[in-house]
């Protein structure tokens, strides 16, 4: 892929859609999440007339705290999973990445865990915090298990919609690239409101 990717969402929409761009500015992808879902089902596909499904995440269980969401590529065949890591994820949000085989491959973790105190914070205050999106900005590190950074995702700033840059921060094949894109992509539709 031609890196820096970015996801792209109106926040006022009533279903979200996000648009994944390369650094050409070419869409690689277009999601439209369902309305009045309660357990996650969202397809991927390549181009914004929904022809070709490239994947799919699915939640395990109904909206829950530490769901799990599970990635098929078009064909069905199970890619591997993200999971938030539930109690971790109140003060600092973390995520775990698996593969196919179900095995911890990757973390994704807030860089910084005082930015969601703040946007917490000053996003109860009225007209001020509908402002935070421009200001408060959360990143994520995407990491191997053994420490190696491979991944920033960072929202930008922007009123009205949401905007996250992923830039690499190592060479990834292309399995991991997959798990990282959907990762940050379910990530992403979690974390959205914030900042």
């Amino acid at each position: 892929m031609n890196y820096p990717l970015e996801l792209n969402f109106k926040i006022l929409a009533l279903a979200s859609q996000i648009y994944i761009r390369d650094a050409g500015n070419n869409l690689v992808g277009y999601v439209k999440q369902k309305l009045f879902k309660l357990k996650e089902d969202i397809n991927v596909y390549s181009d914004e007339n929904k022809q070709q499904i490239l994947f799919n995440i699915k939640a395990d269980r109904v909206i829950d705290f530490s769901a799990k969401y599970n990635f098929t590529s078009s064909s069905g065949q199970f890619l591997g999973s993200v999971k938030r890591q539930g109690m971790r994820s109140i003060w600092k949000a973390n995520y775990e990445i698996a593969d196919q085989n179900n095995n911890s491959v990757m973390q994704i973790n807030e860089e910084n865990a005082w930015v969601k105190v703040a946007d917490h914070l000053v996003g109860e205050l009225p007209v001020i915090g509908l402002m935070t999106g421009y200001f408060l900005h959360p990143a994520y590190i995407v990491t191997r298990t053994d420490g190696t950074p491979i991944l920033r995702m960072e929202k930008q700033a922007a009123f009205f919609e949401g905007k996250f840059k992923l830039v690499p921060q190592a060479e990834m094949d292309e399995n991991e690239e997959t798990l990282v894109l959907l990762g940050t992509l379910m990530t992403a539709l979690l974390e959205r409101a914030r900042g």
